[in-house]
């Protein structure tokens, strides 16, 4: 598979994984301090949470999760099981939380919790035996998990050990995303399939059949050196630019943004970068990340809703990513040997936004070249649809158009929202509003992301108003 980058719900493209309209909420991460915040987000009071301790505990546990199954997969060395035992500890929190209040630690809780468990798993079974004197010392030289959360960097050990582990060259491409995406980035069957283009029973296929086989296998979890984990760094590369993408553009539900999602693919692709300092697109993917969560803090408005490229607060993007992306992107050439790869390009052409003081300023003729390299590089239907709005802002959309209806016949893009959106665009600025309007409301009807569903309504609204006053 090659990267899927998803263009902007107008030409207004905010690239990133390319991905969707820009928006994100008032007071975002402060330029000084960088993007990750130093709060836990499963301790964040919300009204509506409190009042549904049921709701608060399954978003504690879907921002946790990840962290959990890693942790647990270390002792029991199987993802599947690991999976079961972290749902086992979603169980108890349901039954006690609720009786017994929030614990101040909710996502050390759960993963004490599912340890334990697996403990208890361990000892049932003979063959662990060994394994389980290691595991007792273990808990013995940390102390109560309840009291203390685990060392940050112990956590980010064992995510990327999962990330490896569910990239083994023994599943196919496919099924290593697709299984990475379920455990790492705690997506949804219907989110994965969404990100792939894929049928949903397909994927859940992909997913259970990907787990029996790493048990089977008895596939280490582990991070491997040498040219073992260069075998697998493409499908880790691809998973962490996914997992990123979701939260950059969520496919489906009421906000736009997860920034949770974003946080871990680009740690995640920070520390991979410090294990694989030669490698040019692991500093390439660190470059795109940087550059597109510089924005966060513009992408949406204050009630949430979407702000497109044109219209953010370019003095309020942070200038500290910024600066740490163009360091990354200078490593990834430095580092290349020949022509760049998918992910530099893609991180020169947020490069190019970045340089940009205001959107008039921006260098669409630039982009639109690069596009047509990272069209050759990594052909896709997705990359042809980026290019279009791209030639639309440097050379108008009448020749975007020719693209983009070349490519309504794509099987690929047959569902995908952001094609019609694109052409509804397109079709406005020539004027053709009934038309465009009828794209809007085509995409609107596709999309699975209630803000992005109202943003198209809207557009659709316009058009129907410029075509009142037209006659």
């Amino acid at each position: 598979m090659t990267p899927q980058p998803t263009t902007d719900s107008t030409p207004d493209p905010d690239p990133a994984p390319e991905g969707g309209p820009d928006p994100a909420p008032e007071g975002g991460p402060d330029p000084e301090r960088g993007p990750v915040s130093e709060r836990d987000p499963a301790s964040e009071k919300n009204p509506d949470t409190e009042k549904n301790p049921d709701t608060a505990i399954e978003t504690v546990f879907r921002i946790e999760s990840p962290r959990v199954i890693a942790g647990v997969a270390r002792i029991v060395r199987d993802v599947g099981i690991a999976e079961e035992l972290a749902q086992d500890a979603l169980v108890a929190a349901l039954e006690q939380w609720p009786r017994d209040g929030v614990p101040d630690n909710p996502g050390a809780w759960l993963t004490a919790t599912a340890k334990h468990r697996a403990i208890d798993l361990v000892r049932r079974r003979e063959r662990y035996a060994r394994k389980l004197a290691e595991v007792g010392r273990d808990l013995e030289a940390a102390g109560p998990y309840l009291d203390q959360p685990s060392d940050p960097d112990d956590i980010d050990d064992d995510l990327l050990r999962l990330v490896f582990t569910a990239c083994h060259p023994v599943l196919s491409a496919e099924a290593r995303i697709a299984l990475t995406l379920r455990l790492l980035g705690g997506l949804t069957t219907t989110e994965i399939a969404r990100a792939f283009l894929t049928p949903e029973p397909t994927i859940a296929q992909r997913v259970v059949r990907a787990k029996r086989t790493l048990a089977t296998k008895n596939v280490a979890f582990e991070v491997p050196y040498g040219p073992d984990r260069e075998a697998r760094l493409d499908s880790v590369l691809e998973v962490i630019y996914l997992i990123f993408n979701e939260g950059y553009a969520a496919t489906a539900g009421d906000d736009l943004l997860r920034p949770a999602l974003c946080e871990d693919a680009l740690r995640l692709a920070r520390v991979l970068a410090q294990l694989m300092p030669k490698e040019p697109e692991v500093h390439g993917l660190v470059a795109l990340l940087e550059l597109q969560e510089s924005r966060a803090a513009t992408r949406t408005g204050p009630a949430g809703e979407p702000v497109l490229l044109r219209d953010q607060d370019r003095r309020r993007w942070n200038r500290l990513l910024i600066a740490r992306g163009f360091t990354a992107l200078g490593r990834a050439t430095a580092a290349a040997h020949g022509a760049p790869g998918p992910y530099a390009l893609q991180a020169a052409i947020a490069a190019c936004h970045a340089q940009a003081h205001t959107y008039e300023e921006t260098d669409w003729p630039r982009i639109a070249t690069l596009y047509a390299l990272l069209a050759a590089r990594a052909p896709s239907p997705v990359v042809e649809l980026n290019r279009a709005v791209a030639v639309s802002m440097a050379e108008g959309p009448g020749a975007a158009l020719e693209i983009v209806d070349g490519l309504t016949a794509e099987p690929a893009l047959r569902d995908y929202h952001l094609l019609p959106s694109v052409r509804g665009d397109l079709l406005r600025r020539l004027g053709r509003t009934e038309e465009a309007r009828a794209e809007f409301l085509r995409a609107a009807g596709l999309t699975r992301n209630e803000r992005e569903r109202e943003l198209l309504l809207a557009r659709a609204e316009e058009d129907d108003r410029g075509a009142g006053e037209e006659g």
